[in-house]
């Protein structure tokens, strides 16, 4: 049983630190948000591997539930049509109508 709950932390770890990592190091925010959810419910699966269920669901209401969606909602109410294209968004000063 021992070794069972070794690889499920392996795994688990190395799910936190790869999504952790992907976060931090990709160029977009969409992305970096969706690893983040992964990294923070990554974490909450190691609070249910540590018998601490309570903390575990406060995790996923808390950080998953609750600052994810203000990060979605951030990032959706901020985007203009320019960057959904994947075309720069430049203002050249003085060259309006």
């Amino acid at each position: 049983m021992a070794l069972l709950e070794t690889i499920a932390f392996v795994l688990f770890a190395g799910l936190t630190l790869a999504s952790s990592l992907g976060a931090v190091l990709v160029r977009d925010v969409w992305h970096a948000a969706l690893l983040l959810g992964v990294a923070l419910l990554s974490v909450a699966i190691h609070y249910v591997m540590l018998a601490a269920e309570f903390i575990a669901a406060m995790q996923i209401l808390v950080y998953v539930g609750g600052v994810l969606i203000l990060i979605t909602f951030a990032v959706m109410l901020t985007r203009t049509q320019g960057e959904e294209a994947g075309e720069a968004n430049i203002d050249v000063g003085g060259a309006g109508p």
